[in-house]
């Protein structure tokens, strides 16, 4: 204790914190934003930099200064806040608004190569900016003493090892948002994934390589819809019970999260249809299925942290068959298309990744835990 209070005194302190996977995962979200829709890749002969010493553009709208400010303040926030909790003694503010800096140079020069995308000086100094602010409200924060508070309410509820389980907890909201076959029911990806490959395949030999299934995929039977609901549900449940200290907070974690996941696809129901379906997709089969992942997470806030991993395992392993060896209506292919086109298709592009790519993201943190050594 007083070689760790040394050390803090004299700036030397390393800490685990989620700032650095969700800073690493907004800049990939940054990337894909950036980038879309990453085809017709040109050279136009000119220096992909050329555009910082091009004139200033001559349209530009209210609405573009504040999404490329506020596109980069999380990331110089989260790179700030990573950098300070792992050396204290850096300069956390010059550290995060450079590396946003680069990121956002990269992607203008990148977006040379694109004709769907314009680099612009004026967009590069803006998230740079953004980056600044970013990064300047972590360091106020942590210089008031905010960040400290959450310090010791992490050291009260979460064991030292949980920043892959919160870093998933806090992007299983956003992955709600895009609508999905199955409620809860994130990585459905197969059906889409068969027909993108055979589509870039077309007219190619390897195509006859690909496994055909014999039969067609089916609709889920009610009973594993209501499976796949309260396997959604009851997910991160035990992701959080795996980090939490007290049996109590697992129970008010469980609580939150099961309002969080009904309040999110709700709000994805209304982003989708209008908000006058918000409700609408509660049918019976998926309050069956909201009531048992409420039973489940009552019982099993007992169960040690271990078996929660292995609890985990098995029932996404079971989610992701079930969910992948059946098929969407075709009412469903028409709302995710109509997403797709809509005037936000970076952003719900981004949102449709999340909901892809969450369980498989989970699935690699499940392994990963499970092959270490238990703790004493």
């Amino acid at each position: 204790g007083g070689r760790q209070a040394l050390l803090r005194a004299l700036g030397m302190v390393t800490r685990r914190t989620a700032a650095w996977p969700l800073a690493w995962i907004y800049a990939l979200l940054i990337v894909y934003a950036s980038l879309y829709p990453f085809d017709q890749w040109r050279v136009q002969g000119i220096a992909p930099w050329a555009f910082l010493w091009a004139p200033l553009p001559r349209y530009w709208t209210g609405f573009d200064v504040v999404s490329n400010v506020l596109g980069y303040v999380p990331l110089g926030f989260l790179c700030a806040l990573a950098i300070h909790r792992t050396r204290p003694s850096a300069h956390a503010i010059a550290w995060a608004t450079l590396a946003a800096a680069v990121l956002s140079l990269s992607m203008e020069s990148l977006q040379m190569f694109l004709p769907a995308r314009v680099p612009s000086n004026v967009d590069g100094a803006l998230n740079v900016v953004g980056a600044l602010l970013g990064a300047m409200t972590a360091r106020a924060l942590e210089w008031a003493g905010a960040l400290d508070h959450w310090s010791r309410f992490r050291e009260r509820w979460f064991v030292p090892e949980s920043s892959g389980a919160l870093a998933l907890l806090a992007l299983w909201p956003p992955a709600l948002l895009f609508p999905v076959a199955v409620p809860f029911g994130l990585g459905q990806i197969l059906e889409r994934l068969e027909a993108a490959v055979a589509q870039e395949m077309q007219g190619s030999p390897l195509l006859d390589l690909l496994p055909l299934r014999e039969v067609e995929l089916q609709p889920l039977l009610p009973i594993n819809e209501m499976l796949c609901v309260a396997f959604g549900l009851l997910l991160p449940c035990l992701l959080a019970y795996s980090v939490l200290r007290q049996t109590r907070q697992r129970l008010a974690m469980a609580a939150g999260l099961l309002v969080l996941g009904l309040l999110g696809s709700a709000l994805s129901a209304a982003l989708t249809y209008g908000p006058t379906h918000t409700w609408q997709w509660l049918g019976n089969e998926v309050l069956i299925g909201v009531a048992a992942a409420a039973v489940a997470a009552l019982v099993l806030c007992l169960v040690p942290a271990r078996l929660c991993l292995v609890l985990m395992l098995i029932l996404l392993v079971w989610q992701l068959a079930l969910l992948n060896n059946a098929s969407a209506d075709v009412y469903f292919a028409q709302t995710v298309q109509a997403w797709e086109q809509g005037r936000f298709i970076r952003f719900h592009g981004v949102i449709q990744w999340l909901g892809w790519l969450w369980p498989y993201g989970l699935l690699a943190y499940l392994v990963n835990r499970l092959s270490q050594a238990p703790a004493a």
